[in-house]
């Protein structure tokens, strides 16, 4: 598939504001101008940016509802109940219940953790999990990464006598569940000033509240903070406002002092001795988390970031490996067959979206898979699979289609759904199906522009190679966390030539290791692009191409080098 490269073309108005943050802070043009494009124009703004602050972490107090699940807590912990943190399998749910027990285990000697099986009972609160709680004298749930739309089994509790506090960052609907406290940012009455956190964040308000009502000292939950980083790379909000402060913080915890759960895995990803990033945690942390609750039970991943013991948590982040190399080879088996009923739609490049199902399709990767195609053909894509009575599924979108919107415009068909903008689960019995796939198809077909069809690419600067050097990347560093709403900057640098020594590299010789030049360099800068064999040719015919890429540091016995990260070539003329 083509890309489309996308130019940011600054105002007048942003170039006039980053003259003027170069000026009073020396600071490079480019760095300057990525940080207004960035809403950043101020002195002050620049300065919390690069150094963010602890400090700036907002009153708990000012979400709705904080002060009566405080109170509840307190009570319970007062009273001596039992207490059930309970949460969802995912990796935002599993690093939100591990850092509530972490926190809250001193105080009490009556805590359990639960977290659901995604096959046995789905996603969020469920029955059984409350039945789990009766038979065992529990009087107070929190509930973390779930619990918004739980009307009739926070219902079905409070019979039982059961109290819940829910930590929830999903919309909720006009009427909340009928809980002592309902945590959500989202919440239409909220006036809190940050309404992204991740699920765990939430949890992580809960207990900056709770330790502020007893005058806890703060430095106790700052050492839970790589919870909280390792819970929004994964769950991909963004990194902006409240959360890049405790991404950033809990990356420092990260590579600092680990927990001993975080290090087995840290270890066993190969990370061990090199900084760890956003990106390590999206693409070999999290998924390893994941792993756990898609293919076995996610209970074993809380079992693992609680560990006390070094040996228990190898052995553990050695069982999740396991299971992410059996989620790897079930992912690509089911993309395989999901291609294949692909290729069997009648005019496919007509097609706006994307639904395919098969009741034989495992449940723990259909996620996976839905993003996979997303990916491939740049379709909103939903992937449906059989679970107990129902059929259960998950949806991955492109940029500019709300597909929770998309998926709520259709819940008169459907018996459960949530999540985000770009990012859902739904479930729906069998005799809709045919229903929701004509409603959803045609959401698709009326809103998507086929501009939404063509992979874009966005590009903040064009760079020439001799401005790439250690002291660009040094100020570049300083914007890091990068994720959503803070995305590593991407260059692009015209015409640049082969040095003479590229290469194809890769066991089926199917990536090029580059050398270039340019007009205004003859010192090559080295560069990796990854599946892009097809340039080969062109290249070692010392042809120019344009290139637009991200800027790495690479590490190889001892020695840093920088590395461009080759995201696309264009061989002729833009």
């Amino acid at each position: 598939m083509i890309n489309r490269w996308n130019f940011r073309t600054p105002t007048e108005e942003e170039l006039h504001k980053r003259d003027e943050l170069v000026a009073e802070l020396g600071l490079n043009p480019v760095i300057g101008l990525l940080l207004v494009q960035r809403g950043i124009t101020s002195v002050e703004e620049v300065k919390k940016f690069f150094k963010p602050s602890l400090n700036d972490l907002h009153d708990p107090y000012l979400m709705p509802d904080m002060d009566k699940a405080v109170k509840r807590l307190n009570k319970a912990l007062g009273n001596k109940e039992k207490i059930l943190i309970y949460g969802d399998y995912d990796v935002d749910g599993t690093t939100a219940v591990s850092l509530v027990y972490k926190y809250l285990r001193p105080y009490s000697s009556s805590l359990d953790f639960y977290i659901p099986d995604r096959y046995d009972e789905g996603y969020g609160i469920s029955y059984k999990g409350i039945d789990y709680a009766a038979e065992n004298d529990i009087s107070l749930i929190i509930s973390l990464d779930c619990g918004i739309k739980a009307i009739e089994k926070i219902e079905y509790a409070k019979q039982k006598g059961i109290d819940f506090i829910i930590c929830d960052h999903h919309m909720p609907d006009d009427v909340l569940p009928d809980a002592v406290a309902v945590l959500d940012a989202k919440r239409a009455d909220s006036i809190y000033p940050y309404e992204h956190l991740s699920g765990c964040g939430v949890g992580f308000k809960l207990m900056q509240a709770f330790a502020k009502s007893n005058n806890f000292p703060f430095s106790d939950l700052e050492k839970l903070l790589e919870l909280t980083a390792v819970s929004i790379a994964s769950d991909i909000v963004p990194i902006t406002g409240e959360n890049r402060v405790l991404a950033y913080y809990g990356l420092k915890q990260l590579n600092c002092n680990p927990s001993l759960g975080l290090k087995g895995i840290i270890d066993i990803c190969g990370l061990t001795g090199k900084e760890i990033t956003i990106s390590d945690i999206v693409f070999k942390i999290g998924p390893r988390i994941n792993a756990s609750g898609r293919m076995m039970n996610g209970k074993e991943a809380v079992e693992l970031l609680l560990s006390k013991d070094s040996e228990s948590a190898r052995e553990k982040s050695e069982n999740i490996n396991q299971y992410n190399e059996e989620r790897r080879e079930l992912d690509k088996k089911i993309t395989d067959e999901a291609n294949a009923i692909i290729d069997e739609f009648e005019n496919m490049e007509d097609r706006k979206a994307i639904v395919v199902y098969n009741q034989g399709w495992h449940k723990g990767v259909i996620g996976i898979v839905a993003s996979r195609l997303t990916e491939k053909y740049y379709r909103p894509a939903v992937v449906l699979t059989k679970s107990s009575e129902l059929i259960t599924g998950s949806a991955r979108s492109v940029t500019g289609f709300d597909i929770y919107k998309a998926i709520e415009s259709c819940r008169d068909l459907l018996e459960n759904f949530g999540g985000h903008t770009y990012a859902a689960g739904l479930s729906l019995k069998e005799e809709n199906l045919e229903a929701f796939t004509e409603r959803f198809l045609q959401l698709a077909a009326d809103e998507i522009i086929p501009e939404q069809m063509t992979p874009q690419i966005d590009i903040d600067a064009i760079l020439d190679l001799k401005d790439i050097n250690t002291k660009f990347m040094n100020d570049l560093k300083k914007m890091s966390p990068f994720g959503p709403d803070n995305q590593k900057p991407v260059f692009c640098s015209l015409d640049v030539k082969d040095y003479g020594t590229s290469k194809l590299v890769g066991k089926d010789l199917e990536h090029i290791k580059l050398e270039v030049i340019d007009g205004n360099s003859n010192t090559p800068i080295h560069g990796i692009a990854f599946g892009m064999y097809q340039f080969s040719e062109h290249i070692k015919g010392m042809k120019p191409f344009n290139i637009c890429y991200t800027i790495e540091e690479n590490t190889y016995n001892g020695n840093t080098s920088l590395q461009l990260m080759i995201k696309d070539i264009k061989p002729d003329d833009i």
